[in-house]
């Protein structure tokens, strides 16, 4: 993912409520979310080409999801996909607090990344980047492509949407909308994160598209307090939406 805005049990009805962006090229092959043929108990959508997901939940309800750290000055040589961060926490028995321990000795492996976690025990943040695993407060957070809350324009943008929306009624359709304006920030409003200006500008959208990079999907993930779970994922091509599926399940509850 590459823009995510989340309230964590700050609702009466809903302990958890998110919205994401998936921003990729289009010729990278993926699935749309669906259980797992190799793990049933998993619901992701898949990156076809490295075999991992950018955003999950099991059957025993655990959940997480990743974006990557931009930082066009830095490079790794052959790291591993940040889409194995997520589908190994979805594979294992392990808990997230245990998980994001044994994190410590190979996370210098894979690409900068952000990645959130969360299952009975809580809800956690951690990157690669310098911030410690973390668990998270009841709260409104924004999540993008630098560390957790920093203030881009879009990811203020969507924060400030996902409080204003969630006080009063809403729907998980209601909610994708949040994620679909295409406005670019002012030029003097854009982060510098080594990259090109035309791509800073490009990227520094709520919903991108261009001729070869987009918004792949809008996942709304919500889940009551009980574990009653909706997913609901909007997906896109260059020329518009290609297709939305809805999903309901019950999970133990996160945090």
């Amino acid at each position: 993912m590459c823009l995510i805005t989340f309230a964590y049990k700050s609702h009466p009805e809903y302990s958890l409520i998110l919205v994401a962006n998936r921003d990729e090229f289009y010729q990278r092959p993926s699935r749309a979310m669906h259980y797992w043929e190799d793990r049933p108990d998993i619901l992701a959508g898949r990156d076809l080409e490295q075999g991992g997901t950018w955003l999950g939940i099991n059957t025993a309800g655990k959940f997480t999801t990743v974006t990557n750290y931009r930082d066009g000055r830095a490079t790794k040589q052959n790291p591993r996909s940040r889409g194995d961060l997520t589908r190994l926490f979805l594979s294992n028995d392990t808990s997230a607090p245990e998980y994001l321990q044994e994190l410590d000795a190979i996370q210098d492996q894979f690409g900068d990344y952000n990645l959130l976690v969360g299952d009975s025990s809580g809800l956690f943040y951690h990157s690669n980047r310098g911030a410690e695993a973390t668990q998270l407060q009841p709260g409104v957070y924004g999540l993008s492509n630098a560390l957790l809350d920093t203030p881009w324009p879009k990811l203020v943008k969507v924060r400030d949407a996902l409080s204003k929306a969630i006080s009063s009624t809403f729907t998980a359709e209601s909610l994708s909308e949040i994620m679909q304006d295409p406005t670019q920030a002012a030029p003097e409003l854009l982060p510098d994160t080594g990259i090109s200006n035309d791509w800073e500008q490009l990227l520094s959208s709520c919903f991108i598209n261009s001729e070869n990079y987009g918004t792949r999907a809008t996942t709304v993930l919500l889940q009551r307090h009980n574990g009653e779970t909706v997913l609901l994922e909007q997906n896109y091509t260059k020329e518009g939406k290609s297709g939305q599926g809805r999903i309901e399940l019950k999970t133990a509850p996160i945090g």
